[in-house]
């Protein structure tokens, strides 16, 4: 397979495009710069992420599958934050709460798009969200570079800056089954993860500032654990979202390796790398059930897992996390790598 760029649809005044990145070594990323979605993600002949089979599926609910996350991934609680003395309310798009950058986020923006062939074939998304836009402060300027390398890894660097102190929080929502999309529950995936600690939610899935030890617990899968030993668990924090949505903690500093999945029927083994604090899994507890998918498919509770490199949750809101904040004028640069293999 080739390098191209196929028309997807049409939005508004903006035509929407697919753009295939093939290594032409067993990995090929499809992508679309409608909220930067990762339609398709073929290993060795496998398509190991879930989303949806056109344009018009993902603009009647794109229940976020594959796509960029921003101005700020993940929630704040009741849907404010106090930034240098000047209270921010933010649109509540999940009951009192923001989720996911509010109802516009970066998920549902068309961006600007280059497509620059080679061996490591790169797509170069672009967008300017104004100042106010779902409630920020500031004009920030983003890009985000997906990147299909030889050693069969997708790599996203995400970069940004604003011309105010604003929160940026970005990631990428992708849900996996190594099994294949279609391959039905994550039951007998194999989860590791660089762990030692996690923050526990409330109620609204948000966490409340506590960061609790994963030792002795169905959240430790530092040593490596099936995410069905999760779910058969009486774990509260398990039992309260039916699965895992919860922070994870991660050991070490900079750009490194913090866990890996193994797909049970296929063999295939997805290394995570980033240089971010924390990664949320999410086990698909409310997924589009019912719903055709790609392929036409109908994607089951637990039919894929989620890992979302980020800042924890509502951090803005709570000082002792990690900070999400963003200067004026300073860059804000991370690197997330999902690499893959078969074992």
């Amino acid at each position: 397979m080739e390098n191209k760029i196929e028309k997807y649809g049409r939005i508004g005044e903006r035509d929407v495009f697919l753009y295939t990145l093939d290594n032409n070594n067993g990995l090929t990323a499809k992508i679309t710069n409608y909220g930067g979605i990762v339609v398709s993600l073929v290993y060795n002949g496998i398509d190991v992420v879930l989303g949806r089979d056109s344009l018009e599926e993902y603009l009647e609910n794109n229940g976020y599958f594959g796509a960029i996350i921003g101005r700020n991934s993940n929630r704040i609680s009741n849907s404010y934050f106090i930034l240098d003395g000047i209270r921010y309310g933010l649109n509540a798009n999940d009951g009192v709460n923001n989720l996911h950058g509010g109802f516009e986020g970066f998920d549902k923006k068309v961006w600007d798009a280059e497509l620059i062939d080679g061996e490591e074939p790169r797509l170069i998304l672009k967008y300017n969200s104004p100042d106010g836009e779902e409630g920020f402060p500031g004009n920030a300027a983003v890009k985000v570079e997906y990147t299909v390398t030889k050693k069969n890894s997708l790599k996203i660097s995400y970069h940004g800056v604003c011309d105010s102190d604003t929160v940026m929080n970005l990631t990428n929502h992708s849900y996996f089954n190594l099994n294949g999309h279609s391959g039905g529950v994550i039951d007998e995936h194999t989860l590791v993860l660089d762990s030692s600690f996690y923050t526990p939610n409330n109620s609204a899935c948000i966490p409340y500032g506590e960061i609790l030890k994963t030792e002795n617990t169905p959240m430790d899968f530092t040593k490596g654990a099936t995410l069905k030993s999760a779910f058969e668990s009486d774990y509260e924090q398990i039992k309260m979202f039916g699965g895992i949505d919860h922070n994870f903690v991660l050991n070490g500093k900079g750009f490194r390796k913090v866990g890996e999945l193994k797909g049970d029927k296929t063999g295939i083994v997805m290394s995570i790398l980033t240089d971010r604090p924390g990664v949320q899994v999410y086990t698909g507890n409310v997924i589009q059930q019912g719903r055709s998918c790609k392929d036409g498919s109908l994607y089951p509770i637990h039919g894929a897992v989620c890992l979302e490199t980020q800042i924890f949750p509502d951090s803005v809101n709570i000082p002792h996390y990690s900070d999400a904040v963003l200067k004026k004028g300073e860059q804000y640069n991370t690197v997330t790598e999902y690499s893959f293999i078969t074992k």
